[in-house]
């Protein structure tokens, strides 16, 4: 096309202030610039972390990021699907694999490309990039044991899968060192956070007999914890141990620093992106499933 043309329609579209509309720009061309994304919150910063490093990846290959929350809610996620499907995307990304069978059926009828996230499964014809969180969770728990803790109490809250998943591999640890108790077990659905954190911490103590260990299921319930410790004057590790799990921000920076899982969501993100590209693309994905895995991060609160 003549350059001069170009820069003239160019430049009469900013004088107008027109703006594509990309529904339209896909129906006519059955390829959308737009991508879903679907997360359970944006209040923990792990998503936040994955979503923005996707994000990135997707704008720099051309691509639309539409975000949705679904608050932990299989039911919101299949209207927020519903909604996006009607973009016509050209890819999507969720979270997991806690969904309705509708929304499984929207997706496979819809023909979209879509990565998993945060997970992993060996199911044919299922593209995925994530982490075995209960792999992850026996790391930690086999940890406490190692530093000679027995009474190790789980406490967990909101109780997405994840979450449960991380539960099931405390249990397994605990089994296989024969000092699993379900008096240990410590759940709460509220919603994840440093207030709730400290009020578990605080149940938990007055636990008997004693617990000598609390992993929480994710790092702002144990950076609570560790504050409501300072508070009513409990010497973490001495009187009990505490970990987490994701390495969010502050908790290496926690009195003592935080013990922690860390979780590679950004990695995960971007990984995530690149291969939804590669299946939106038509090109070949050497491998449906990735897990790359975590890392234990000893610090000084056990």
């Amino acid at each position: 096309m003549d350059p001069e043309l170009v820069a003239r329609v160019q430049s009469a579209a900013t004088r107008l202030g027109y703006v594509p509309d990309p529904a339209a720009r896909a129906l006519a061309s059955r390829q959308g610039t737009q991508v879903a994304l679907l997360v359970p919150a944006l209040s923990n910063a792990l998503f936040v972390d994955l979503m923005e490093a996707a994000q990135g990846t997707l704008a720099r290959a051309g691509y639309q990021t539409l975000i949705g929350v679904t608050h932990y809610d299989p039911a919101e996620e299949e209207q927020l699907l519903r909604s996006q499907l009607l973009h016509r995307p050209a890819g999507i990304l969720v979270t997991g694999f806690d969904r309705t069978e509708s929304s499984r059926a929207l997706i496979a009828a819809s023909g979209v490309p879509c990565v998993h996230v945060m997970e992993t499964s060996s199911e044919p014809g299922v593209y995925c990039v994530g982490l075995s969180q209960t792999e992850a969770s026996a790391a930690m728990t086999r940890h406490l044991l190692e530093r000679g803790r027995k009474r190790i109490a789980f406490a967990a809250a909101q109780l997405d899968p994840r979450t449960l998943q991380r539960l099931e591999g405390w249990r397994n640890a605990m089994r296989e060192a024969g000092l699993y108790a379900p008096t240990l077990e410590w759940l709460n659905p509220a919603p994840s956070s440093i207030a709730l954190g400290g009020v578990m911490f605080e149940q938990i103590m007055g636990q008997s007999p004693p617990v000598d260990a609390v992993f929480f299921c994710n790092d702002d319930l144990a950076q609570g914890a560790l504050l409501a410790a300072l508070r009513l004057g409990i010497p973490v590790p001495q009187r009990v141990a505490v970990a987490g799990f994701n390495d969010l921000t502050g908790s290496d920076q926690m009195l003592p620093p935080l013990t922690t899982v860390r979780t590679p969501r950004g990695e995960i993100g971007t990984a995530a992106a690149q291969m939804l590209l590669a299946l939106i693309r038509g090109e070949p994905v050497p491998s449906p499933c990735i897990d790359l895995g975590f890392a234990l991060v000893p610090r000084a609160s056990t």
